[in-house]
């Protein structure tokens, strides 16, 4: 089912919680790539895959919502390298940025133990304080 209407106003209710808080931009490029990816490959998960990967080229997951990279680019060396690369995603954590940006978004979560950790402990712990946050946030009903 479309998620775009034909007038190209994004159909919020049809998407995933994450999404539905947050931007618009995020909602739109989801929304856009995944109609484009049903129309190609049928409505299943290579299409969702594609969708997602679009969103993680300009979009990381923070807590229980997308938030604009400061950069465009892939998320994680999954995305770069494309279905079958047997390399693990980071599940919307901008594994590619900065220590810097990372612990800043460690810091966001309030993670614990953030300032002695490395680069991919960090990645690991935003990746399960997301998780917690939108498992939060769809039992609270938000």
């Amino acid at each position: 089912m479309p998620k775009v209407t034909k007038s190209g106003k994004v159909k919020t209710d049809d998407l995933p919680s994450t999404l539905q808080r947050s931007d618009k931009k995020a909602q739109e490029t989801f929304a856009k790539t995944l109609d484009s990816a049903e129309e190609q490959y049928g409505d299943g998960e290579r299409a969702h895959r594609t969708a997602y990967s679009a969103l993680k080229h300009t979009h990381e997951k923070v807590g229980d919502h997308w938030e604009q990279k400061d950069h465009k680019g892939p998320s994680d060396d999954q995305a770069k390298g494309g279905r079958g690369s047997g390399k693990p995603t980071a599940g919307g954590v901008d594994a590619n940025a900065s220590k810097e940006h990372l612990y800043d978004v460690a810091k966001k979560l309030d993670v614990p133990g953030r300032s002695t950790m490395n680069k991919q402990e960090l990645v690991d712990a935003i990746q399960k304080a997301n998780d917690r946050e939108s498992r939060k946030a769809r039992e609270s009903g938000s």
